[in-house]
């Protein structure tokens, strides 16, 4: 997710669940901002600079708790019961699995997912129109969308045939979008070679196996694990002049 795209989604999603953009400033009160993620992105500190520049001072009158899991998912849970432990007034979550583990640890505190894959596939809500749930935020037709992008590279490189499919199994939310390209491929004549990924160990034999098997192409189903890995798969990608890639 970019910059500026980030800040639209937080911004409108904070107004609507966080109660220190909804009311006025309680004189002596100091908000505190659980914040979750993979890991440090430099866009996240626009949440911050805008909080900023609505009067909310780090140590003053907000305190921000954010923690990173490193590429270890399994970190989201405790990550989540701590901000329960911490009081946060709003717990911020930027994937999909890190909703899930707060969504389990609370459901009182307000949670704010600024681009969730698909908030109704995971089974978060209930409807986008009525969530009736303590999550809110942006959602996207991911599923579709990613099907889609095969088709988009199967235009650009007529010859592509087979295809390795990098994703990150272990985000319920990239499931439909697997198979949603599994559709797409048999519609067009691709082959997919599906190669499972949950921390840089994976990747190592994912890369492996890709570099022996030859395909002619490598497609990606991004979340922030396989982001947070980016520039080590463009630079398998580029490494590997045979494979087109998206």
């Amino acid at each position: 997710m970019r910059r500026r795209e980030f800040i639209w989604f937080i911004s409108g999603a904070a107004v609507a669940a966080c109660p220190f953009a909804a009311l006025a400033q309680e004189l002596g009160k100091v908000w505190r901002v659980g914040f979750i993620a993979h890991e440090y992105e430099s866009f996240y500190d626009a949440l911050f600079d805008g909080l900023r520049e609505l009067g909310y001072v780090e140590g003053q009158n907000i305190a921000h708790d954010c923690r990173y899991a490193e590429g270890r998912a399994e970190r989201f849970e405790e990550f989540a019961r701590e901000m329960v432990k911490l009081k946060a007034d709003v717990i911020v979550v930027v994937t999909t699995p890190a909703a899930q583990a707060a969504m389990k640890a609370t459901t009182t505190i307000p949670i704010v997912h600024p681009a969730i894959i698909d908030a109704l596939v995971p089974g978060l809500i209930g409807s986008l129109a009525h969530p009736e749930r303590n999550l809110t935020g942006g959602s996207r037709l991911f599923a579709e969308l990613t099907a889609k992008r095969l088709e988009l590279l199967k235009e650009l490189v007529p010859r592509l045939s087979r295809t390795a499919v990098l994703w990150n199994s272990a985000n319920s939310g990239n499931v439909p979008a697997y198979r949603k390209t599994q559709d797409s491929a048999r519609a067009i004549g691709v082959a997919l070679q599906s190669h499972m990924v949950r921390d840089a160990k994976d990747l190592d034999v994912a890369f492996a196996a890709i570099a022996k098997d030859r395909p002619d192409g490598l497609f990606l189903i991004e979340d922030q694990l396989t982001f947070q890995y980016r520039k080590r798969i463009i630079g398998f990608a580029t490494r590997s002049s045979c494979l087109a890639h998206s």
